[in-house]
């Protein structure tokens, strides 16, 4: 006996009440019948109430408490369940029942285990649902009898980019009462349509409802992620051989094609696979005359080919477009090339997100050989995910041509001027890499594109459309619209070849909309993609929109050639040597911009908007009459693949004159989701203030006290000393103890770290030579400054006892460390003695009272610190020429009202003496800041903002923008 069932009977009308959820039933069953083995509830969800048919929909069958159905008895409730649905096409009465019923069968309540109608967001600002999901293991769609199952597989597929790594199931299955069809989305081999009469006999297939534990193995890697280490695998598998260079690239990329084509309906009866698995040999030797073979065949049109041309290939069609036209050298191939390549055959191709083509080949590409997976250094970690690509392109483009086409009705003439002026527009992306920008802007074109074409030809009451006789003729947007530059031969090659990929996953979806098959071949037409040097190259006319992320270098480190091109772009600018390098397509899409229509918007590190970048960089685009439409503040540039990049960035929007709305988003943390803000303009730091640019002074933009850097020991060393080290020298000559003082730098002052120094200064010869110990620090010093590159460092070799930068303060001093946690809201500054010398590492203000602490410390102070400061990764790098000698201070305060500032300083000093064993890191972490120093910065606050004459900000950025209007109203641009 397997089972000891005592059934417990549930008037239907019980399950639809709205004050009892099933979930909350269930729950309640599993206390209240502790002792029976097995619950069967029946119900109907039809509302019925008689018995007859509460018996038709029997079995909704909840999980054991302790163990699993045996295989017997799944197929024997498969029998009943095939009985019981056998006559069924309703989709809306009874899907949801259905599919219930169905995981029943296994043990599984969905209820408890997945839901059902899951909402997931879908890529751009849309929302799917997810008939049903199982987290981690499957998705079901379901359709009414007869609808296209092809097109339901497309749409459950479009869910996936939205679910997490660990919700993205391995399986999808689509059913539509009379057919079952199970897609493995890691292994094709085991995908398989059945009807529902077969149901019992195939119960097996869906095993992995049962095992969890290979279920968790299986969902560690996403189907793209498998298929980029595949083809990784691949590429190692040949250059180990000796098959290398162009002609490799030329065959990844052929072999690229054909494992999608074989997905995708391209090839018939998956061609390809069969192809490999029967007429190669398992230890490979005719692996690549098989490959040319094909290859010929794909290059040679229908009507073309030789009359004795093998069965097996007669099937291909004619693809042309010159992909493989070219011959290559031969293959010598082994067991272990065919053996990778029959894996690559098994993964479904129809489910890789076309942005994983840049990952996969600038992974496979790597110069550097790995002998094991997780070596292949961050698969995905320099492509970018459509997430982020949809970041740039909604603003850029989409939003503008959404508007349009709501604005155009369903007025046909409005809508087929509309249509024309979509398959006009060209697209440029200067440095596009394997063309993930240009693959995704195309496929939401050709998305816009159908809904135009969903209203032109509309279906009339009995679902056919009107005046559609060829899709072919209709669609009209094109990959020829599209432009790449690339310096790379081979991914100049992918994203040529992944255009016409992401070409026919379109024609699909054209094809599923108006129920033709549309495909596009042979290929007549491609997008252009130029390997070359974009920053050498001119770039080609005519385009409407230049979008991309070009290369991320920061300037100090450019190799000598990338310099040159920065000073070659720039002329003689002032400055230009501090740009990074992506500044330069930003030189010249302007330049390609002036006096047109044309819009840009670029993806870059967030350091061209921070720091001494600004002026000079945005300096000469405001010249050249740029504005900022659109702007995406610092955020983290990442991926859903393993191995993430983890760069600081922003997205700019940008082009010649003014647009009617603009739009910055915000992100609350680097990993948030944005949201979006209506500014009045976009300056180049990304803040709703005027367009004016810092440039480094060397004098405060007010009259206030100068601020200074630290003193410099340029020592390797040698100067300074460690506790232990002060200690054992103290030990060994008590003389030096004189000679010692606290030395500290950004670190040693946050952290509370004891630091000490050598300060020799005015140490008369007699002393000096009486400490033998301290003269070989200082031989030291000597040597170490005679080794420099540097003359300057040389000379002060003559002067070994000195720092070579002394500017240590006489008097107190307030010191400001020049680098600060982004995770603080306020950089904590301090008054410091003179006793106490400051590194090279922070800043000093002699001469400072309260008041100067006082402001320095407000959150006034540090918002503009925030937005106009440079960075370090991520944190704030303040510094004197940018940030403090351009801060608009409060105008001619009164007397009265600097005494209030000096006052609620003092409070704040007095705060942070209550707690002695605290560090400032403590003190001003934000998750342990203590209660009453924060209320002592918030009184400080207000008098700092009084001072200024304004109240009742409602945020950092009104503070920013009404700092930006006082530092025009101060002198604009004055340097």
């Amino acid at each position: 006996m397997e089972y000891q069932i005592r059934p417990v009977v549930i008037k239907p009308n019980f399950w639809n009440t709205q004050l009892v959820h099933s979930t909350v039933c269930i729950r309640l069953f599993k206390k209240m019948m502790i002792c029976i083995d097995y619950i069967v509830c029946i119900f109907s969800e039809s509302a019925g109430n008689d018995e007859g048919e509460m018996a038709k929909n029997k079995a909704a069958i909840t999980k054991p408490l302790s163990i699993a159905p045996t295989w017997r008895y799944i197929e024997e409730q498969a029998e009943q369940f095939v009985l019981r649905y056998r006559q069924e096409t309703r989709e809306q009465a009874l899907s949801k029942l259905f599919v219930r019923e169905f995981l029943a069968l296994f043990g599984i309540d969905a209820v408890l285990v997945g839901s059902y109608e899951h909402q997931v967001k879908k890529l751009g600002e849309k929302y799917g649902f997810i008939d049903c999901f199982l987290p981690g293991k499957l998705v079901i769609e379901f359709k009414s009898t007869g609808k296209n199952l092809d097109m339901a597989l497309l749409q459950a597929i479009d869910y996936l980019p939205g679910l997490s790594q660990e919700e993205r199931p391995r399986y999808i299955l689509i059913c539509d009462f009379a057919h079952f069809r199970l897609h493995d989305l890691v292994d094709r081999a085991n995908d398989l349509e059945f009807p529902l009469s077969d149901l019992p006999i195939q119960v097996k297939l869906f095993g992995f409802l049962l095992d969890q534990k290979s279920q968790a193995t299986a969902t560690e890697k996403a189907v793209d992620v498998l298929a980029a280490e595949l083809m990784g695998e691949l590429h190692d598998e040949l250059r180990t051989n000796g098959y290398a260079g162009h002609d490799l690239q030329i065959l990844l990329v052929r072999l690229l094609f054909c494992l999608f084509a074989d997905d995708t309906g391209i090839f018939e009866h998956h061609g390809f696979q069969n192809l490999i698995v029967h007429r190669t040999h398992p230890d490979g030797s005719n692996l690549f005359s098989e490959l040319e073979g094909l290859f010929d065949t794909l290059n040679t049109a229908e009507g073309s080919r030789q009359k004795n041309l093998p069965d097996y290939l007669q099937g291909f069609p004619f693809v042309n477009g010159k992909l493989f036209q070219d011959k290559i050298g031969k293959v010598y191939a082994s067991a272990g090339i065919r053996t990778i390549l029959l894996s690559c055959g098994k993964v479904n191709w129809s489910a890789i997100s076309p942005a994983i083509f840049g990952s996969m080949f600038q992974a496979v590409m790597e110069e550097e050989k790995s002998a094991t997976s997780n070596k292949r250094r961050n698969l995905g970690a320099h492509y970018t995910s459509e997430t982020n690509i949809l970041k740039l392109i909604t603003p850029l483009f989409l939003d503008s041509l959404r508007s349009e086409l709501k604005a155009c009705g369903k007025n046909r003439q409005k809508l087929t001027t509309f249509h024309d002026k979509l398959a006009k527009l060209c697209f440029l992306d200067p440095a596009c890499g394997c063309g993930n920008f240009l693959i995704i802007a195309y496929r939401e074109l050709r998305r816009l594109e159908l809904e135009v074409l969903d209203l032109l030809y509309p279906k009339d009451p009995r679902g056919v459309r009107q005046g559609v006789l060829d899709v072919a003729v209709i669609v009209k947007v094109n990959v020829d619209q599209f432009y790449g530059i690339e310096i790379e031969d081979f991914p100049a090659q992918v994203a040529q070849v992944a255009m016409w990929l992401m070409d026919h996953l379109m024609n699909r979806e054209a094809s599923s909309l108006f129920g033709q098959s549309f495909k596009r071949l042979p290929l007549a037409k491609s997008a252009t993609i130029v390997n070359g040097n974009a920053l050498q190259l001119d770039w080609p006319p005519g385009m409407d929109y230049l979008l991309g992320n070009p290369p991320f270098v920061g300037s100090k480190m450019l190799n000598a050639a990338q310099r040159a091109e920065v000073l070659q772009t720039f002329g003689n600018l002032k400055g230009a040597g501090v740009l990074d390098y992506v500044a330069c397509w930003y030189r010249r899409a302007a330049t390609y911009m002036s006096k047109s229509n044309v819009r840009c918007a670029f993806v870059s590190t967030n350091s061209i908007t921070q720091g001494e970048q600004v002026g000079i960089l945005w300096g000469e685009l405001l010249r050249l009459g740029m504005n900022i439409h659109f702007a995406h503040r610092t955020f983290q540039w990442n991926n859903e693949a393993r191995g993430q990049a983890a760069v600081h960035c922003v997205i700019i929007g940008f082009g010649p004159g003014d647009v009617a709305e603009k739009w910055l988003f915000d992100y609350e943390t680097l990993k948030s989701e944005p949201h979006a803000v209506k500014a009045n303009n976009i300056n180049p730091y990304l803040v709703d203030g005027p367009d004016v640019v810092l440039y480094k002074r060397s004098k405060p933009l007010c009259n206030i006290a100068e601020m200074t850097k630290g003193s410099q020991p340029t020592d390797a060393g040698n100067l300074l000393l460690t506790d232990e080290e002060k200690n054992v020298l103290s030990e060994k000559e008590p003389k030096a103890a004189l000679w010692i003082r606290p030395f500290v730098g950004a670190d040693e002052f946050i952290n509370g770290i004891s630091r000490w120094c050598l300060w020799l200064k005015n140490c008369p010869p007699d002393v000096l030579r009486a400490m033998p110990v301290v003269l070989k620090r200082i031989d030291a010093v000597r040597q170490t400054r005679l080794a420099s590159k540097k003359a300057d460092t040389r000379e002060w070799a003559q002067h070994p006892t000195l720092f070579t930068e002394d500017r240590q303060p006489e008097k107190t001093y307030l010191l400001v460390p020049s680098v600060s946690s982004e995770r603080r809201y306020y950089i904590p500054i301090g008054f410091m003695a003179p006793e106490v010398v400051a590194s090279n590492l922070v800043l000093t203000i002699p001469n400072a009272t309260a008041y100067h602490f006082g402001v320095l410390s407000s959150t006034m102070h540090n918002a503009w610190m925030r937005a106009v400061c440079g960075r370090m990764k991520s944190d704030y790098r303040y510094s004197a020429g940018i940030v403090y000698n351009n801060f608009p201070w409060p105008k001619e305060p009164s007397d009265q009202q600097q005494q209030a500032v000096a006052d609620k300083a003092q409070a704040v000093l007095n705060t942070r003496i209550q707690y002695p064993d605290s560090t400032l890191a403590d003190l001003y972490d934000p998750l342990s800041m203590p209660a009453e120093l924060t209320k002592a910065h918030r009184e400080l606050d207000t008098a700092v903002d009084n001072c200024y004459g304004v109240k009742g900000f409602t945020g950092e950025a009104q503070r920013v923008e009404f700092l930006f209007r006082l530092y025009e109203e101060y002198g604009k641009g004055k340097k």
